[in-house]
């Protein structure tokens, strides 16, 4: 009977082939040809098929499949028999790598390409994005202090990144603790939607996640543990608001002015300011007719009011976007009644082992072969840089309406259709309320083990589509004059993620008020800096969101990697601070704007929070990852106004 309680070392061969079981064939072979030096273990014949973004066996056959994994199993036998350490990651010269990276993406682009960029997310033989200078090397004798606002995890990256190159660096952050939205945000089932290998850090890997998908509770004590390990903590003022940033023309510097929970207000001086403070961090309650009226209890699934007990209640929720997709089936489980108004179906993609526990194989698998973590986490990122991108994009010569803007992105729709049709099939009526009537990839993705279809399908649960005509003292009173009494109103409605860096005011030179000048369009060069705001620098700016490639946290990577090289510009040339040119901006703009018009996104008319209020595509990033890492590798000063002290 295998033992995975055993280490490598001592597990016997049964252990060993029920484990390979389990194994990801494209991490797998990679992992051991890196750690035994053996290249016969990467053929041609079973590179993974990276066509299949959502196929699990990556387009290998059960005979090649059968033929992988006794390959790995003598490999695996060889390490252990040699007494070989599983936690000394190999790392394979310049040649070798490529080789590996070849077999790992399928041979489906040029790897050299994406040589650089693919090296950095393996990470392995230490954090190649470690800064390669000190500031007391640059320029010792010069002050300068980075303020960052927010110690979620764009900005836990930021201090670490510029602790690292040896910055005065203050945190200023506005709770007791960090994380950010997954702090605040404790409703039943939160969790994140991505892969936790790739919902990490690059520095900051771990072997031994318990989930799939981590769940809130996981994800904080990760970034609690990040904060703890690379001594941030004491860079962090909590419970400190920053009310406003304002620069200084004569100074060339920025103050803040900071509240903290006591209502004591301080202003602090910085050279630099990052701004962390995300998009998803403010509730939107909808805008219905009444919400003040009603008697009982109603709350933002962001702000969960876990003084109230929903058990026996009629209970209505009011939205079907991502979170309240994975809170509805919860507290189903308590509710008396559940009503549950749509206004907008999503699409979901089947996810079956979405809330599931790693299982005691995969674990064992992490801990035992030799860079398998390393390679498994990639092989999560490239399954995802690229793969979806053609389905998302625009066919000008399609004639889909609204269903579909290019052939692979109708057949998308007739397949996630097909996983609602084999859900809901027993309900025809329930089911033509769920099948979305927009073009995939114009919303949010949300992942689905079955939940969401035996929830809704429940004696106790009833979907709502007519539109919501006001809010009652007792309930929600829908178009038709029906009303349904309640006796709890739970909002899940989303973010206004729209309104950046809000209610923050933020004063730039000359006086300009950002908002002001954003006028509820928010633009910004690669979704950083801004033109007449000189070293004020943001994070997960405009235009920076991710919908089918990658994790947020590689976007924050990429930024914080931007905006160390910009502080190392400033201290190499003595410059006081650098102001990105106006043309540079726009023409950086018109070609984002270009872009998102040929995106899925960007053309359909169904409501979604990835545009603003005048209608453009605000959040989205439309290009590549790697376009991306590519921009943000070395600041050009060419691109700024250098401005002396």
């Amino acid at each position: 009977m295998p033992d995975f309680s055993t280490d490598l070392p001592s597990a016997d061969d049964e252990t060993l082939r029920a484990a390979l079981e389990q194994a990801e064939i494209p991490a797998l072979l990679p992992a051991l040809a890196a750690a035994t030096g053996d290249v016969a273990l990467i053929p041609d014949h079973l590179r993974p098929n990276t066509v299949g973004m959502m196929d699990p066996t990556a387009g290998l056959g059960p005979e090649q499949q059968s033929e992988a994994r006794a390959l790995a199993f003598e490999a695996l036998r060889k390490l252990r028999d040699q007494g070989v350490d599983p936690s000394v990651d190999p790392v394979p010269d310049e040649d070798f790598l490529r080789r590996l990276l070849t077999y790992a993406t399928g041979g489906s682009l040029d790897v050299d390409d994406y040589m650089d960029l693919l090296r950095e997310e393996l990470n392995i033989g230490g954090d190649p994005r470690t800064p390669q200078w000190r500031k007391d090397e640059l320029a010792p004798d010069r002050p300068f202090r980075v303020a960052i606002i927010g110690a979620g995890m764009s900005g836990l990256a930021a201090a670490h990144r510029l602790r690292q190159a040896g910055l005065d660096v203050v945190v200023l952050e506005k709770n007791h603790d960090v994380g950010g939205t997954w702090l605040e945000n404790v409703y039943p089932g939160c969790r994140v939607d991505v892969s936790n290998l790739f919902y990490s850090y690059s520095f900051a890997q771990r072997n031994d996640w318990p989930e799939h998908f981590s769940s809130q509770q996981v994800l904080l004590d990760y970034f609690r543990a990040v904060a703890e390990t690379n001594g941030l903590r004491d860079h962090i003022r909590f419970d400190t608001e920053v009310t406003s940033v304002e620069f200084d023309d004569a100074a060339r510097t920025w103050t803040l002015q900071t509240v903290d929970k006591d209502g004591r207000e301080e202003a602090i001086e910085a050279n630099a300011v990052v701004s962390a403070v995300g998009q998803l961090n403010r509730p939107s309650l909808p805008d219905i007719p009444g919400v003040e009226r009603f008697e009982g209890p109603a709350f933002h699934s962001a702000r969960w009011d876990h003084s109230v007990d929903l058990a026996g209640k009629r209970v209505a929720v009011i939205g079907t976007g991502a979170s309240a997709a994975q809170f509805i089936p919860v507290i189903a489980e308590q509710t008396a009644e559940l009503t549950v108004f749509q206004r907008t179906p999503a699409w979901f993609i089947p996810a079956p082992n979405y809330t599931d526990e790693i299982g005691p194989e995969v674990r064992w698998l992490r801990r035992n072969v030799p860079g398998y973590t390393h390679w498994n986490r990639f092989w999560v990122f490239w399954r995802s840089v690229e793969g979806m991108m053609p389905m998302a994009t625009v066919d000008p010569d399609w004639d889909g309406g609204e269903l579909s803007v290019s052939a692979g992105n109708d057949f998308m729709r007739q397949m996630l259709t097909g996983y609602l049709q084999a859900q809901f099939g027993a309900n025809p009526e329930l089911l033509e309320q769920v099948v979305p009537q927009y073009a995939p990839f114009s919303k949010r993705f949300i992942l689905d083990n079955g939940a969401w279809a035996t929830t809704l399908q429940r004696d106790d649960v009833q979907l709502v589509t007519d539109r919501i005509a006001e809010v009652t003292e007792h309930g929600v009173r829908t178009a038709d004059g029906t009303l349904h009494e309640v006796d709890v109103i739970i909002y899940g409605t989303g973010f206004k993620a729209s309104d950046f860096l809000m209610p923050m005011k933020v004063v730039g030179r000359n006086g300009n008020d950002l908002h002001e000048h954003w006028a509820g369009d928010a633009r910004a060069y690669l979704g950083i800096v801004l033109p007449g705001f000189p070293n004020f620098f943001m994070l997960y700016g405009p235009n920076t969101n991710i919908v089918v490639n990658g994790s947020i946290i590689y976007f924050s990577e990429c930024e914080v990697h931007y905006v160390v090289g910009c502080i190392r510009k400033l201290l190499e040339t003595g410059a006081a601070a650098i102001d990105p040119k106006p043309d540079v901006h726009d023409e950086y703009n018109e070609r984002i704007d270009a872009q998102n018009l040929k995106m899925a996104w960007g053309v359909s008319s169904v409501s979604t929070w990835y545009k603003n209020a005048t209608g453009r595509t605000a959040q989205n990033w439309p290009f590549s990852l790697l376009e991306y890492w590519q921009q943000t590798r070395e600041p050009e000063l060419t691109d700024y106004e250098v401005l002396q002290p």
